[in-house]
C-alpha cells in the first residue's frame, strides 16, 4: 500500500487498533513521520521512528499539534464500556468521546498542513431496532449507510455527534481538508478488552467461561484488519463521508465458542439464558467495495489463535509491572507547599487520570497532605534509611520523585543513579550542580572562572573593600538566607551583622531591579523554557507579588549561561538589572521556588516536562508557548472548605 501523506498523528495510537496500524505504517519502509498520543504508556514494541506522546490529548494545543503538521489525523481515541453503560460513565464518556473529539478538531481544523481526516466511528449509530430482537434470529440484518439512526448509548451518541461535527466542517473547510468516517463493527484483536480476549484470558487461567447470548449474530472485524481498511481509506481521499467498515459476513457467538474449544479442548462453558435482546447485525458493504479494492480477509478461525498466543506471551506482565508503568508521583518535603501540590496533581492528571500524588514529610500534620491523593510520612533523607525509601516506593507504585526543600537535594541527587536503576525517576541535578548551587560561594566562584556575569563573593569583606565598595550584602554561604539577609550595610554595620550568621559571606550592594527566572533544562542539558518576573513584593524571601516581563535579549542571553551550570530540571536564577544595562546573577536555586507557579502559568510546564521525560518523550513533541502577555501573581491565604472524611 502506498500512502500520499508523510506527517500522521494518530490519536488512541496505543490501543488495540492503533497498534496494529503503527506497526503497518514502521513495515511501509517510507519517509513518513508518525506522532501517536494516548493516555497509556509506550507499549513496549513501538517504534522506536515514531514519536509517541503519552497524557490526556484534551490538554493538546494548537502550537503543540501545529509544531509537528499533520497532514494526515486518524482519530481512534475513544472510551467505551462493552456491557451496558454504567451511571459512572456518563463524565468518563463526555470528556473522552464527546469533549475529545471536539477538542481535537478545534486544535488542528485550522492547520494549513492538514488534508485527510479519517474519525473511527461506530456501528452503535444505528437504530438498534434494526438489529435486536426477542426471538432467535434466523439470519443477520445487513445495514446499510442510509438506514434510520438512534444511537443505543452514549458511546454511540458521541460518535454520532462528532459525525455531525465534521460534516459542519467540510461546510466550510472542504478546500482544505477532506473527512470519512468509517463506521466499524465488532472489534476484536490482540490485547482487546472485548469479550473474545477476555475469554482467552480466562481460559488460560483455567476458569470457566460465561455465555450469553450464544445465537446472536456480530459482524466480527479483527483489529489488525481495521488498521488495514483504515489505511486503505486514508488513501481514498476522495472517498468521504459516512462508510460502513466490517466483514459483511456475520458470525454466531456460538461460533466464537467453537474456535474456542477447538484451541482449549478441556474448556468449559456456561451458557445462561438472558432477556437481553439477540443482536443480527453485519455490515452492507457494497458503498465500501465500490470505492476500495479490498476487504477484511481474517477470519474467527485465523485470528483467535493468534489472540492466544499474543495473551500467553503476555502472561509475563506481572501486576506489579503494570502499576510501575502507570506510576504515582512522591513529592517529598511537601510541608505547606499548597501551590505546588495542586500543580503537580495538575500535570500528573494530564498525562495519567490514574495517577496519584502522594504528599511525603516528616510531619504527619503537614497541611499540603490535604492536597494530595495519599500522604506518607517519609523518614529522614540520609544514606542509612535509602533502602526503606525505594522498598516503599516500590511498593507503592512511586515511579516520580520530585524534591521541592534546598536540604534534601544533595541526598536525592546522590543517590539518583540507583533509584533510576530501582525504576525511580528524581527530579535533581547531578550532584556537583547540586552543590553549585547550594554554595553560594562555590556559585560565584564557578561563575567566574568561565566567564559568568556573577556578583563577586567572598568569605573576606576585605577582599571587597579593595574593590571599593561603598555598601555589602550580607548572608548564609548555605540555604535561603533572605530571612538573616544583610542589606546594603556600610562596613561596619556589615562586619557586625556578619557575627550574627554561621558561615557568612559578603557581596557588594548593587544598586538595581531584582528579577526571578524561571526556567526548566532538559535531559539534553538544553535550555526548554525561560520566563523572567519581577519582584514587586517580597515577605520573608518569597515573592508575595510578582510580573512576568517579556524581554527576548536578556532571555537570550541568560541561556547559553543557565546551560553552562550543568542543570536538570526546574530551577530559579536571581539576578539583578542595573540602570546602565548590566545583568547580574546572584543565586540560582536548582528546584522548583516558592512563585515558580507563576512559570507554569507562563509556560515554562516544569512538572508536566518531567513526567514526560520520566516516561521517555522527547521534550520537542511539547514546545516552550509563552504567554502571549505579561501575568502577575499575587500569593494570598484563602479559606478552602472541604468534606471531612
Amino acid at each position: 500500500m502506498e500512502l500520499p501523506f508523510k506527517r500522521i498523528f494518530i490519536s488512541g495510537g496505543a490501543g488495540v487498533i492503533g497498534q496494529e496500524m503503527t506497526r503497518r505504517l514502521a513495515a511501509l519502509n517510507a519517509d513518513i513521520q508518525v506522532l501517536v498520543g494516548d493516555l497509556k504508556p509506550q507499549p513496549a514494541d513501538f517504534p522506536t521512528q515514531f514519536q509517541y506522546r503519552q497524557g490526556d490529548l484534551n490538554f493538546l494545543t494548537e502550537t503543540e499539534i501545529g509544531a509537528f503538521a499533520p497532514d494526515l489525523f486518524i482519530h481512534l481515541a475513544a472510551t467505551f464500556e462493552r456491557s451496558t453503560e454504567t451511571y459512572g460513565f456518563w463524565e468518563e464518556n463526555f470528556r473522552h468521546n464527546v469533549q475529545l473529539s471536539h477538542h481535537l478538531m478545534t486544535v488542528q481544523k485550522d492547520l494549513p498542513s492538514l488534508r485527510r481526516v479519517v474519525f473511527a466511528s461506530s456501528y452503535l449509530i444505528y437504530d438498534p431496532a434494526l438489529y435486536n430482537f426477542a426471538a432467535v434470529p434466523a439470519q443477520p440484518r445487513s445495514l446499510g449507510e442510509t438506514d434510520p439512526i438512534l444511537p443505543r448509548n452514549l458511546t454511540g451518541m458521541a460518535k454520532l455527534a462528532h459525525e455531525i461535527e465534521l460534516r459542519f466542517l467540510d461546510t466550510f473547510r472542504a478546500q482544505q481538508f477532506s473527512t470519512v468516517a468509517p463506521r466499524i463493527y465488532r472489534g476484536y484483536g490482540r490485547n482487546g478488552r472485548d469479550i473474545t480476549s477476555r475469554w482467552v484470558r480466562m481460559l488460560l487461567a483455567g476458569e470457566e467461561i460465561t455465555v450469553y447470548g450464544a445465537e446472536s449474530f456480530f459482524d466480527y472485524l479483527y483489529a489488525a484488519d481495521t488498521a488495514e481498511g483504515l489505511l486503505h481509506l486514508a488513501a481514498a481521499e476522495t472517498v468521504t463521508g459516512i462508510v460502513n467498515l466490517g466483514t459483511g459476513r456475520a458470525r454466531r457467538v456460538s461460533d466464537v465458542v467453537d474456535v474456542l474449544r477447538q484451541n482449549f479442548p478441556g474448556m468449559r462453558a456456561n451458557y445462561v439464558a438472558s432477556d437481553i435482546p439477540f443482536e443480527a447485525s453485519q455490515a452492507d458493504m457494497t458503498l465500501w467495495s465500490s470505492q476500495i479494492d479490498w476487504l477484511p480477509p481474517t477470519t474467527l478461525e485465523v485470528a483467535i489463535p493468534e489472540i492466544i498466543a499474543y495473551e500467553r506471551a503476555r502472561q509475563a506482565t506481572t501486576a506489579a509491572t503494570e502499576a510501575k508503568a502507570a506510576g504515582h508521583v512522591l513529592i517529598s518535603s511537601v510541608s505547606a507547599k499548597v501551590p505546588l501540590a495542586e500543580a503537580v496533581k495538575h500535570a500528573a492528571k494530564r498525562i495519567s487520570p490514574g495517577s496519584k500524588v502522594i504528599g511525603g514529610d516528616l510531619n504527619p500534620q503537614a497541611l499540603a497532605f490535604y492536597y494530595t491523593d495519599e500522604q506518607w510520612i517519609t523518614p529522614l533523607t540520609n544514606d542509612d534509611n535509602l533502602p526503606e525509601i525505594i522498598a516503599h516506593c516500590q511498593a507503592q507504585g512511586i515511579t516520580r520523585i520530585i524534591p521541592t526543600r534546598d536540604g534534601e537535594l544533595a541526598f536525592w541527587a546522590r543517590h539518583r543513579t540507583a533509584l533510576a536503576d530501582a525504576g525511580i525517576a528524581v527530579l535533581v541535578s547531578e550532584p556537583t550542580a547540586v552543590q553549585r548551587c547550594l554554595d553560594k560561594l562555590e556559585f560565584s566562584t564557578f561563575g567566574q572562572q568561565n566567564g559568568l556575569p556573577v556578583i563577586p563573593t567572598s568569605l573576606n569583606i576585605e577582599t571587597l573593600v579593595n574593590h571599593q565598595t561603598e555598601a555589602f550584602v550580607v548572608k548564609e554561604r548555605y540555604g535561603a538566607g533572605s530571612l538573616s539577609l544583610g542589606l546594603n550595610l556600610p562596613y561596619a554595620a556589615a562586619v557586625a551583622h556578619a557575627q550574627t550568621l554561621e558561615e557568612p559571606i559578603f557581596q557588594p550592594f548593587l544598586q538595581g531591579q531584582e528579577i526571578s527566572v524561571d526556567g526548566y533544562v532538559s535531559r539534553t542539558g538544553k535550555v526548554h523554557g525561560l520566563v523572567a518576573r519581577t519582584r514587586d513584593v517580597i515577605v520573608r524571601g518569597e515573592s508575595q507579588v510578582t510580573t512576568t516581563f517579556h524581554d527576548p535579549a536578556l532571555l537570550a542571553r541568560l541561556t547559553p549561561i543557565v546551560e553552562q551550570l550543568g542543570l536538570y530540571g526546574p530551577f530559579v536564577l536571581q539576578a539583578l538589572l542595573t540602570p546602565d544595562g548590566g545583568l547580574h546573577l546572584i543565586e540560582c536555586n536548582c528546584r522548583f521556588g516558592g512563585a515558580s507557579t507563576l512559570g507554569i502559568a507562563a509556560g515554562v510546564d516544569s512538572f508536566f516536562w518531567f513526567l514526560q521525560e520520566a516516561a521517555g518523550a522527547d521534550l520537542n513533541l511539547f514546545p516552550f508557548q509563552p504567554a502571549p502577555g505579561p501575568l502577575r501573581q499575587v500569593r494570598a491565604a484563602a479559606d478552602v472548605v472541604m468534606p471531612a472524611l
